[in-house]
């Protein structure tokens, strides 16, 4: 027998069958730098009475603009990237050696499912597999990206992710669109059920972008700023102003202070940016919030996860604060709200990541707790001279909490009304570092990071 003539037919059959999926890890990689493993690896599946090539999933190494990942990729082209019990054992097997050899992962994620015929198998390979992605958070960086159509547990796997990229075409659903679709009594594309924009509520770190090259590019700059290295900043640019921000405070304005900025999460409450960027060259994890925002569920949790990424990798955590408190509705009260709230403060507690607060517009009652407070843990607290801080947002606030109780409302209007216009009471308790002109917060919050040695 001719071993060398059977292992290059073994080659040519195995290759044969990923074509599409190598075409796509080589647009995500630098060229030539995938080394595969595990390629010989298949199984056969009773129900179909089909071998699985490769076990319908190519594992292997590779360099994105330079830097090292881990690549697991489902091909589609076997079985319909049905997982299995041997499929899902290779990718964790690929995972243990991303966690040995600190690797950050890329997943390229597209699967109808699991393989007709597997039963119990496949269910306790799911469960292996998740749980080691799940042991991954904060060790290494994990990346799904949707090619398409991904449905069942996969989904659960990319929402493991810490940042989840969709193509135009990309569908994330936890059961097949067409039965979610019917079960509404609607007929919506495929799109419409799991899409980016559609997403709005499942709080996946995603982005959105419009190709694999753009998924590579974005990778590699997320994987700098998490990485940590400094980026060289002229001294002109270190003392630059921002003069736009005398004209007015808008969470655009405020965001335009970031360098090499990358938005995590747009589709969830747009009212809060959450994003990656540098501020003088040093990278950061900011949090910018619109104009006076009432926190809900949806929108605390948001900035529960992106606090989290932000400790887990390091990352100083700035919130550029403008929230009234808690949104006053009878939903939001019957509500996950409050246990939101619990748990950031956990992640807070947690670390002793650096923490940065800019009141930019109003921080009310738990608005100023929450996300200013020396006293949870944050190092510095700014003011800008617009800034409004208080107990209550304005008098009527202060009236509708002592309803019930015979307070003068003239001296409670004048107390309040006197608090929202100043930041100075709080910088008198000790509570403020420095009450900013708004061009100016820039230079602050990069002394105060060299100061915090980050």
């Amino acid at each position: 027998m001719d071993k060398i003539k059977l292992l290059k037919d073994r080659k040519s059959a195995v290759i044969a069958a990923g074509t599409q999926i190598r075409s796509q890890i080589a647009a995500l990689t630098d060229e030539g730098s995938f080394m595969e493993l595990s390629a010989f690896s298949f199984s056969e599946n009773e129900f179909f009475d089909e071998g699985a090539l490769g076990e319908g999933v190519v594992t292997g190494f590779a360099t994105v603009e330079g830097y090292p990942f881990s690549i697991i990729a489902q091909n589609f082209a076997v079985l319909s990237g049905g997982m299995s019990k041997a499929n899902c054992a290779k990718i964790a097997r690929a995972l243990n050696g991303a966690e040995k050899n600190e690797t950050p992962v890329i997943y390229l994620l597209q699967t109808h499912g699991v393989q007709v015929g597997e039963g119990v198998h496949v269910m306790e390979g799911i469960g292996e597999l998740l749980l080691k992605a799940t042991q991954l958070k904060g060790t290494v960086p994990q990346y799904a990206v949707i090619l398409g159509d991904v449905y069942g547990s996969a989904a659960a796997l990319a929402a493991i992710c810490d940042f989840v990229f969709f193509l135009p075409e990309s569908a994330l659903c936890v059961n097949s669109p067409l039965v979610l679709s019917a079960k509404a009594g609607k007929n919506l594309k495929k799109e419409e059920v799991g899409g980016y924009a559609a997403l709005k509520n499942a709080g996946i770190p995603a982005v959105s972008v419009k190709s694999i090259k753009e998924v590579s590019s974005s990778v590699a700059k997320i994987t700098e700023l998490l990485n940590g290295a400094v980026k060289e900043v002229s001294e002109a640019e270190l003392n630059k102003a921002c003069p736009a921000l005398n004209k007015g405070i808008t969470a655009e304005s405020v965001c335009s202070i970031l360098e090499d900025r990358i938005e995590v999460g747009a589709n969830t409450s747009p009212e809060i940016k959450t994003s990656l960027g540098r501020i003088g060259g040093i990278s950061v994890a900011a949090v910018v919030f619109g104009e006076g925002v009432l926190l809900d569920a949806l929108n605390v949790k948001k900035i529960k996860n992106f606090a989290e990424l932000a400790c887990c990798y390091g990352l100083p955590l700035i919130t550029f604060v403008d929230c009234a408190g808690i949104k006053p509705e009878l939903c939001v009260n019957d509500s996950s709200v409050l246990k939101e709230i619990t748990e950031y403060l956990s992640i807070l507690d947690a670390t002793d990541t650096a923490k940065i607060a800019v009141v930019t517009g109003k921080a009310v009652g738990l608005g100023y707790s929450l996300f200013a407070a020396k006293s949870v843990g944050f190092d510095y607290t700014f003011a800008l001279a617009t800034a409004q801080i208080s107990l209550f947002d304005g008098a009527q606030g202060a009236e509708i909490e002592f309803a019930e109780e015979k307070a003068d409302k003239e001296k409670l209007a004048e107390r309040y009304a006197q608090e929202q216009a100043d930041p100075v009471h709080a910088a008198r308790g000790g509570y403020l570092d420095e009450i900013v002109e708004p061009q100016f917060i820039k230079q602050y919050l990069i002394m105060a990071l060299q100061t915090l040695g980050k």
